[in-house]
């Protein structure tokens, strides 16, 4: 499915819990259909990386500077906007709600896996501990959902938001991507020819 031969936009939203698949995932889906691809987490680390502070650190330092929340939420919006993308953000399925554009077809997908497959994940990823992997699952996480609770007053995840809800903890890397792959196809098809199921 080339992108020159739609008729609306595309926009792509990944949303889940850290390591759950959505990079690995969205990128892929971007390749494949010949879309952008922007990360609100590359981004995050990006910035964590220059001020020479882990994830952990940075994610407290965060707490108490919204500002870098709301220029990278921007940036997310901006993308969104401009349609064609694919985006692996927590919460750039919140911001597109805002986005009532006819000309751009949006899909909301939610990754997910239980946590000790993500802190296994991450394990293999970050080169840590068991313990190192889960202590930054735990402070991201609780720190994030109160966090966009307090600016945005959004519940992170829940099910209503979501096109689809995909386990990505009982198949392989390819399988997760293919199903995904039919699932955004399909509802791209639908929502260009609303007559057809």
């Amino acid at each position: 499915m080339e992108s020159q031969t739609r008729s609306k936009k595309i926009v792509i939203l990944f949303s889940g819990p850290h390591a759950s698949g959505k990079t690995t995932v969205a990128k892929a889906i971007s390749e494949k259909l010949g879309l952008r691809y922007f990360s609100t987490g590359e981004l995050f680390r990006k910035k964590a990386k220059e001020l020479g502070m882990s994830l952990i650190e940075f994610t407290k330092y965060v707490d108490e500077h919204p500002e870098v929340d709301y220029e990278i939420d921007s940036i997310a919006k901006e993308e969104i906007k401009k349609g064609d993308v694919v985006l692996d953000s927590q919460l750039a399925y919140f911001f597109a709600k805002e986005i009532n554009d006819p000309d751009i077809i949006k899909i909301s997908i939610m990754l997910h896996a239980p946590l000790k497959t993500r802190i296994e994940r991450l394990m293999e990823r970050e080169n840590l501990t068991y313990d190192e992997a889960a202590k930054e699952l735990s402070v991201r996480e609780k720190r994030e959902y109160t966090r966009f609770k307090r600016l945005y007053n959004v519940d992170l995840w829940r099910p209503d938001d979501f096109d689809v809800i995909v386990n990505t903890s009982n198949m392989d890397k390819n399988s997760v991507i293919d199903l995904c792959l039919a699932i955004v196809e399909k509802l791209i098809k639908c929502r260009e020819e609303p007559g057809e199921k």
